[in-house]
């Protein structure tokens, strides 16, 4: 159901400018000329705002918005007050009647779509439900620094994805573009002048179209004062420069949820195949480990009831192998399905030294494993 949104104004143009202003979300916009007609539309369409003028003819935004206030079915209905007086006098007794927030007149499109950002959930008009996104999914990533270096590094460092990188150098260059386009991330340099990062991150908090866009502070390493105050503040992370990418591609994930499961987890010939990369490390298994249970118990609701867990790319065996061999072993166990590991010679002779791992039996192919899991006999990979 869209949004129900009521404008009570006796300006037919200050009317236009809220309906085109909502135009693209999803809002149904009712238009009233008085307080009188605001009131007769508010008791019909009962909106999830109201945007009230305060001064018109047959009845004003005060007597309207002091009669609703007293209607017990429609004094809960938020309202943004608009007026052409900025005096003290006037914001203090709207403020009292339990106004949500205020704008003076004149005012552009986007400030009232921020003031009712604030009070309602504006989405997108025409957005389909949200489809899980993946790692190789085309991304926009804004960078904000006024070093023209660091934008270079990053759009360098994130070559290897689907990801654009655009950089802007001051923090109202980065708000026009936001207003243009809604990137998937930024990234601030806590660096620009005058604490204008913290200025951005508070105006994109406050924009409908950007306020849930993951917002990372830049900043370097030692600059621990900076990086507790972006905590503070509530940016979604902190990367630190020079920056690590594959930290960042992975902050980045997992802010926006990306589904980055099909890079170790696939199906072949009837089985469910774990492979390992050979830069397999400490985020790499926590990213396995992450999604382990849901892939096993995807593929033993899709009539899987065999694994193969392929480790024959790394160099060695540490405990980041041992950790992660045994958590699969275990879901495996309690689901009942069958498992067998693939390993070079290098990686089966570290795992017999280990006590936990000594008795770990490896195929040398894929092929030799799908034998064994079909219950012939192969050779033991040395």
């Amino acid at each position: 159901m869209p949004i129900k949104i009521l404008t009570v104004d006796d300006s037919k143009t200050i009317r236009l400018i809220v309906a085109k202003a909502f135009k693209p979300f999803d809002c149904e916009v009712f238009e009233a000329s008085n307080g009188v007609e605001g009131l007769a539309v508010a008791a019909k369409e009962r909106p999830h705002v109201i945007i009230l003028d305060l001064t018109m003819p047959v009845m004003d935004g005060y007597e309207a918005l002091t009669k609703l206030k007293s209607d017990p079915d429609l004094k809960s209905i938020p309202v943004v007050m608009l007026t052409a007086e900025s005096g003290r006098e006037n914001v203090l007794r709207i403020a009292k009647q339990g106004v949500r927030d205020y704008l003076v007149k004149p005012f552009k499109e986007e400030l009232i779509v921020e003031r009712v950002g604030r009070i309602i959930d504006l989405k997108p008009k025409g957005l389909q439900p949200v489809k899980a996104r993946r790692f190789d999914d085309a991304l926009s990533i804004l960078v904000v620094d006024d070093k023209p270096a660091i934008g270079d590094q990053v759009r360098a460092g994130l070559a290897d994805t689907q990801w654009t990188v655009v950089a802007r150098g001051q923090a109202g260059e980065a708000l026009d573009y936001c207003h243009q386009t809604a990137p998937d991330a930024v990234l601030v340099s806590l660096t620009l002048p005058d604490d204008s990062a913290f200025s951005l991150f508070q105006a994109l908090r406050g924009n409908a179209r950007t306020k849930s866009v993951p917002v990372f502070a830049m900043c370097v390493k030692n600059a621990v004062e900076d990086q507790a105050r972006a905590q503070q503040s509530g940016f979604t992370g902190v990367i630190t420069k020079p920056i690590e990418f594959e930290e960042l591609k992975g902050k980045v994930a997992r802010a926006l949820s990306l589904d980055t499961s099909y890079k170790y987890f696939q199906h072949r010939d009837g089985v469910l195949v774990l492979s390992l990369p050979v830069s397999f490390n400490g985020a790499v298994a926590n990213e396995v480990s992450s999604h382990l249970r849901a892939k096993v118990a995807e593929a033993v609701d899709a009539g899987f009831g065999r694994v193969v867990f392929d480790v024959s790319a790394l160099k060695s065996a540490d405990i980041l192998l041992i950790k992660l061999g045994l958590e699969v072993m275990q879901f495996c166990n309690e689901l009942s399905l069958r498992l067998r590991m693939i390993g070079s010679p290098v990686v089966i002779q570290e795992c017999r030294k280990y006590e936990e791992t000594k008795d770990w039996s490896f195929a040398s192919s894929f092929e030799d494993a799908l034998t064994a899991l079909n219950g012939r006999e192969v050779p033991v990979a040395a």
